[in-house]
């Protein structure tokens, strides 16, 4: 045991701070001088015989402990080193040498030039430290190390595309230039941008569909306050924002412009997820002008939105993205981004400079076809942010197929090829606005209604399938139907009403998506079929006879009521009835109270009140 004790203790160990060998046995008292000035340390192993010095205070300032030692040359270590390349001096393990092979390399996790080296060091009698040591690329002689260190140069090209940041919020517009698609709100000499560039914004309501601009219009905003220093820009979202935060960036907003004088416009993203408490909290706020509201909402600000506070704002109406605004938002992105579209290029590859050859040996081109561009303008239905983020992922699919099977080193790369199967596949199907809980959901049955009523059976299948196709439930459909059967068609075709519970019933049986053939059926049937409104029309004007009644209402006539029993009968109840069934002819009797004798509803207007 102490032969091994011994020999372990004769082996030479590395200092990590000077990178020289010194005996198991020396090297703390080594390092108690190395670390305090490793320009004077020790050179040999012979030092320090006689023991360890006397300890002194370790004091890790940038003057005793430099976090970048310099490793000076030794003419006694020139021999041992010759041939490798200096080390970086950065802490390591300590490492015991079983062979005078080479000084023990350190290992280096390289992530990048802009990135930090971490590296522990624990040693017996030295607490752990953690540096963090930038690679300078510049004191590196190893060609091997410079390759690993250097930065490739960005450029603007698809491989961009595999980030985790969403294509959509990364090509987001800053100016009104790059917004595309709304020009009737944004476009010249339109009273917005007028009061754009006059730096003077009203509170705002922003009401679209999703996807058409509401957020990026919010953006441009701040970047034009952003550059005057007018107003300072505050985002919050309705999604995520509790009242204390709403509350304390408006406390903000009153010491900004108590102080400095300087508005701040408070825009609220999704604003219609707030309650009607919660949007009082604005209220007083964007009345005396402490805020500049400004609240994007996809819902219908007259159902969403508290009528006081939409009273001191005002709404714009976003429209639904035209084809033509989708083919400018993609082509914009395609050339941000360096793919080439296939018809704008000839057959041929295009002549490259020598500086990007490279480049184009190291990494493939990425095309796209323009019938796959116009493929995803009309599929994404006006919503940019579908449409870019398909676009995204068609490309990301390529891209990442691509390295993967990508060919053996040193061979050149495929140029990769998006086509419009590519895209569909991304995207599966149409991007349908509807919101079953939303505008559109009234929207749309309102338009089926309509369709019917006017005996147009094309237009009543397309809203049929634009409810369906947008995940409307089949028996929502199918109970209005059975209304309209009533309600519009009435005495003209009395078999329109089991038709539309016939397929009510359908609907409740086999589900979708085997359903929407019965309800196809039906909707053909009541829009072909006569319509009358005169029971629909007599029933409102009874409604409105007894709410319109003044004083008590009149009482049902004696022969007309039952009775039962004894004492009904002789206080004359259904005394003067004529049984009906037992004449052969028609019976002439009232039927209606006296007061009402002369009235017919099929006919009667009630007069305004």
């Amino acid at each position: 045991m102490a032969n091994e004790v011994s020999e372990d203790l004769a082996h030479p160990v590395q200092c990590p701070v000077c990178c020289k060998e010194f005996a198991a046995s020396k090297i703390n008292a080594h390092l108690d001088a190395c670390l305090l000035n490793n320009d004077t340390c020790a050179s040999s192993t012979s030092e320090y015989e006689n023991g360890p010095p006397s300890k002194k205070t370790r004091i890790s300032d940038d003057a005793s402990f430099p976090k970048r030692p310099t490793v000076k040359a030794n003419p006694s270590d020139a021999k041992q080193s010759k041939g490798t390349a200096p080390l970086s001096p950065v802490f390591h393990m300590f490492q015991s040498k079983r062979n005078n092979n080479g000084p023990v390399q350190i290992e280096r996790d390289v992530l990048g030039s802009n990135k930090h080296i971490a590296v522990n060091a624990v040693s017996k009698g030295i607490k752990s430290n953690t540096l963090k040591i930038e690679p300078d690329v510049g004191h590196v002689e190893d060609p091997s190390v410079l390759n690993t260190l250097k930065t490739p140069r960005q450029t603007a090209h698809a491989w961009t595309l595999l980030t985790d940041k969403p294509l959509a919020e990364k090509l987001r517009p800053s100016t009104l230039e790059e917004y595309f698609g709304q020009n009737k709100l944004v476009g010249e000499h339109t009273l917005l941008r007028s009061l754009l560039d006059s730096q003077e914004i009203p509170s705002l309501i922003l009401w679209g569909p999703p996807g058409c601009g509401k957020t990026t219009l919010a953006h441009i905003i701040a970047s034009c306050c952003k550059k005057t220093g007018t107003a300072r820009f505050v985002t919050l979202s309705a999604t995520s924002t509790s009242t204390n935060e709403v509350r304390e960036a408006i406390k903000q907003a009153h010491n900004e412009l108590k102080l400095m004088k300087r508005k701040t416009i408070l825009f609220i993203d999704e604003i219609h997820r707030f309650n009607k408490s919660q949007q009082d909290t604005f209220l007083p706020h964007v009345e005396c002008g402490t805020v500049t509201l400004i609240g994007a909402t996809t819902e219908n600000p007259s159902f969403q939105v508290n009528s006081a506070l939409l009273s001191r704002c005002r709404v714009l109406v976003l429209d639904k993205l035209s084809v033509e605004a989708m083919a400018s938002i993609l082509l914009r992105a395609v050339a941000l981004l360096g793919i080439n579209v296939l018809e704008q290029v000839s057959n041929s590859r295009p002549d490259e400079d020598e500086s990007d050859a490279d480049e184009l040996r190291s990494e493939p081109k990425v095309y796209i076809e323009q019938k796959a561009l116009d493929t995803i303008a009309h599929l994404c239905d006006g919503d940019a942010r579908a449409g870019l983020n398909g676009l995204q992922l068609a490309v990301q699919a390529r891209v990442g197929g691509a390295r993967f099977g990508q060919s053996a080193a040193g061979s050149p790369p495929k140029d990769i090829v998006v086509l419009e199967e590519h895209v569909k596949e991304g995207l599966q199907r149409s991007h349908i606005l509807y919101d079953k809980a939303g505008e559109e959901h009234y929207n749309c049955i309102s338009a089926l209604h309509k369709s019917m009523r006017g005996s147009h059976q094309n237009a009543s299948l397309y809203w049929l399938g634009r409810m369906l196709e947008g995940g409307e439930d089949p028996l929502y459909v199918a109970r209005r139907l059975v209304r309209f059967a009533s309600e519009d068609v009435g005495m003209a075709d009395p078999c329109a009403l089991p038709q539309a519970v016939s397929a009510f019933q359908a609907c409740h049986f086999i589900g979708m998506p085997e359903c929407e053939v019965v309800l196809a059926q039906c909707v053909v049937y009541l829009a072909r079929a006569p319509k009358s409104v005169e029971v629909l029309t007599a029933y409102s004007n009874v409604k409105a006879s007894l709410r319109n009644h003044k004083g008590p209402l009149p009482s049902v006539p004696l022969q007309l009521r039952n009775a039962p029993t004894r004492l009904m009968k002789d206080l004359g109840y259904s005394k003067g009835y004529k049984y009906n069934p037992a004449y052969s002819g028609h019976v002439e009797q009232e039927y209606l109270p006296e007061e009402l004798r002369h009235m017919d509803f099929f006919t009667w207007k009630p007069s305004d009140p």
